[in-house]
């Protein structure tokens, strides 16, 4: 063998080793590409794995869970049951007290309002004179003090002349044709009405014109 020869089959030796060594370099490549795209799903079904040991464990330690911590739960779900019906009642308590102070207070109210009847038709009776007299004025101090006291914890008198007939309001004794006036307007008042707090006491006697 020639010189020559010798030395393009040493070339062709070195390129087939050449192209093997590239071809083993792909293939390794190839296997680390394949190992890293794996590695997520194993991760991930790990990560699964171990959520679902904790939830596993989490369960085992409920079902055995201490006696006492049991009776503790079960009083302490008794106690927060009893705290709500308690506060209900004293709800309903202090709205059952305040609606029995009014109906004492309305009670009461209505047994005063003739006395105060009284004293207006007494001074409206005076004349200038008699109201000029210590006794008259007495009188009259008297009845001024009794509208305050009222008026001081919710009495209000109902208005009625010149107002238009309220059913919910007035009450319609007599009635009469006025062309001075509208339809339905209250021209006298008989007998003076009251509320308390907005809740009518007693009705205005009133009469209707038209």
């Amino acid at each position: 063998m020639s010189e020559e020869e010798k030395n393009k089959a040493a070339e062709e030796k070195s390129s087939k080793a050449e192209a093997c060594r590239e071809e083993a370099s792909d293939k390794e490549e190839k296997k680390q590409q394949a190992g890293k795209e794996k590695k997520p799903e194993e991760t991930k079904d790990s990560r699964t794995e171990a959520a679902e040991e904790e939830k596993k464990e989490a369960a085992g330690e409920k079902k055995k869970m201490d006696p006492k911590d049991e009776q503790i739960a079960k009083l302490k779900d008794q106690l927060m049951r009893q705290m709500a019906e308690f506060d209900n009642f004293r709800k309903r308590t202090e709205k059952e007290k305040a609606s029995m102070y009014d109906m004492g207070a309305v009670d009461v109210i209505k047994k005063l309002l003739p006395i105060v009847d009284n004293f207006e038709r007494g001074l409206a009776l005076l004349s200038d004179d008699e109201k000029k007299m210590p006794f008259a004025d007495g009188m009259e101090k008297v009845y001024r003090q009794t509208v305050k006291m009222l008026s001081d914890i919710g009495v209000k008198p109902i208005e009625s002349v010149g107002k238009t007939f309220d059913p919910d309001r007035h009450n319609a004794v007599m009635h009469c044709e006025d062309d001075s006036v509208g339809d339905n307007t209250v021209v006298q008042e008989l007998e003076k009405g009251y509320t308390y707090h907005d809740t009518v006491v007693r009705y205005s006697m009133v009469k209707v014109a038209n």
